[in-house]
């Protein structure tokens, strides 16, 4: 049974602000965004683990990278080919990763300092 929560912890955003987290939560695949903020809370501030290492992160993103330049080569072999080439699912990918590296980069500055 999940804890009761009775107490109530309020944060001023800009509306850009909470379409961003918003996104983000479900992005991690949080259904609440409140459940994503406790988490990001537990995670960090009460247990001193902020996540996996940039290093473990960096290998998973790099094997991502690797799965990317493949796709990219086959859609290059298939237009080489005169094939018709779709390549928005493989750019989507493309960014989805700048995205996750962007964040890391950011931890990562964050903890030199």
């Amino acid at each position: 049974m999940p804890a009761s929560r009775t107490s109530r912890l309020s944060v001023r955003t800009s509306p850009a602000e909470l379409i961003l987290w918003n996104h983000l939560a479900r992005s991690h695949g949080h259904v609440t965004t409140s459940d994503w903020i406790r988490s990001l809370l537990a995670s960090v501030e009460f247990s001193g683990d902020d996540g996996p290492s940039v290093s473990d992160e960096l290998r998973k993103l790099r094997t991502q990278l690797s799965r990317v330049g493949n796709n990219l080569n086959q859609l290059a072999h298939s237009a080489n080919c005169g094939d018709a080439v779709n390549c928005e699912a493989v750019l989507d990918e493309i960014e989805i990763l700048i995205h996750q590296l962007d964040r890391i980069l950011s931890r990562s500055r964050l903890r030199t300092y």
